[in-house]
């Protein structure tokens, strides 16, 4: 039988998912042992006959005995010492950023663990196929915009201009955050503003050739009320907007960090946020004040003079967990669905079943013979 571990997540207070009840029953019948973390769930309300009522077979261990099964499922990527409790050759299936996580990388070769990242399963399109575009950027922009009815004084007047979205990224997180803020990120606000006929939203997409144009930026960003970084960086150890820009923008504006790419200093050169000098969020800190003190932990060598009000987050799908989890679950079920048949762990990216194809475009094997010869 192969043994499936699912750990829980710790690493913030607020990352309360796990994949939901139902998820386990598709494993029934299936020939897998499933082992789940003590507590698994408890934090989204679910109990441990909740799990047991789906499936009679899983066995409840600690976060560390999971981490030795021959299979490792977890939504974010472990830490290295996590790492370090796995079995030689066994597998990991979790969020692992490939592109953006080089030490990661090695340390999994290092270990021998042939890891499946989740965010690089793709159709046969180039399509991710677990992904929750909407919720990352609907989760975003209803913060961004609860913040601004809070830092702009005149939010509810009749007698204020329209409030500027400037979107840098035209890709689904950036198309999806359009969507949101055309209705004020939430129904609550979007609501209000009817009630009290209010001026409505402008929405500009910024392409490539706008951002590197910085006397158009300089134009828009005295007009912008929120900023939102959506951007997809072929060179993350390089900026989108100099923090000398960030003064350009309205001294209430708020900056939407939906990519929310952190500083990495143990690469050289070291990676970047599109936007100098912003911080990064997280479940327990989503919006940072421009006096809050983990500016302090951000590089020396990065500006940070000029600030503004960020809403940004490491796990935005996180923000409302069942929802998330539900929507996982049913892109990951076909997905294991095709695993649990491969005892040898190999897959062609050749094969007639359109899965097994998908599985093998996130395996390292793939980005490193794409990927990395695409960026020598």
């Amino acid at each position: 039988m192969i043994s499936i571990g699912f750990p829980r997540m710790h690493k913030e207070k607020n990352e309360k998912r796990d994949f939901l009840p139902e998820f386990f029953g598709f494993f029934v019948g299936k020939n897998c042992k499933i082992y789940l973390e003590e507590g698994y769930g408890k934090d989204m309300g679910y109990t441990k006959e909740d799990y047991l009522n789906i499936n009679k077979d899983i066995i409840y261990t600690d976060h560390k005995e999971c981490y030795k099964k021959d299979i490792v499922a977890v939504l974010r990527s472990p830490e290295y010492y996590e790492i370090d409790w796995m079995r030689d050759g066994s597998a990991l299936l979790s969020m692992l950023h490939y592109p953006t996580r080089k030490k990661r990388l090695e340390k999994l070769k290092e270990k021998n663990i042939f890891a499946i990242s989740l965010d690089s399963i793709r159709n046969d399109f180039m399509e991710r196929i677990i992904v929750n575009y909407k919720d990352t950027s609907k989760n975003g922009m209803e913060l961004a915009f609860k913040e601004l009815s809070k830092s702009m004084c005149d939010f509810y007047s009749k007698s204020r201009e329209v409030i500027n979205v400037s979107i840098m990224g035209t890709g689904m997180v950036g198309l999806y955050a359009a969507k949101s803020a055309a209705k004020f990120g939430c129904e609550e606000i979007n609501n209000k503003i009817k009630e009290s006929g209010c001026k409505g939203v402008i929405v500009k997409m910024l392409s490539r050739s706008i951002t590197c144009d910085e006397k158009e930026l300089k134009r828009i960003f005295k007009e912008t009320d929120i900023l939102v970084d959506a951007t997809n960086r072929d060179d993350p150890s390089k900026y989108i907007i100099k923090n000398d820009l960030i003064d350009y923008l309205k001294p209430h504006a708020i900056i939407l960090d939906l990519t929310a790419d952190p500083y990495l200093t143990d690469i050289e050169p070291i990676q970047v946020k599109a936007i100098e000098g912003i911080p990064t969020g997280s479940l327990d800190k989503t919006i940072i004040y421009p006096d809050d003190e983990i500016y302090d932990t951000i590089p020396t060598n990065v500006v940070i003079k000029n600030r503004r009000i960020v809403v940004s987050c490491n796990a935005w799908p996180g923000i409302k967990p069942k929802e998330c989890m539900e929507v996982y679950g049913k892109q990951i079920m076909p997905i294991f669905n095709v695993i649990i048949t491969k005892k040898d762990l190999i897959f062609d990216e050749n094969s007639d079943d359109f899965f097994e194809r998908a599985i093998y475009r996130g395996t390292i094997e793939y980005f490193e013979r794409n990927y990395c010869r695409k960026n020598l």
